[in-house]
């Protein structure tokens, strides 16, 4: 597949998937029952990793 996540929008992924993670784990307001959607913040670091984006790669956008 064509990467097509570029740098700034990567740093961006990687944010926003770290601060879900440290939801989920309880760090920021533990035990609201609602930490398990936390664990969501998988997916933008996995696709900061790879460079890839499977919905990007749908409607023809690219960041890089």
């Amino acid at each position: 597949m064509k990467t097509n996540v570029g740098n700034a929008d990567r740093i961006f992924r990687i944010v926003i998937g770290l601060v879900l993670l440290v939801f989920a784990l309880g760090f920021i307001f533990p035990n609201t029952g609602w930490n398990w959607l936390g664990w969501i913040g998988v997916i933008p670091i996995a696709t900061a990793i790879v460079r890839v984006c499977p919905a990007y790669s749908l409607i023809g956008l690219s960041t890089k």
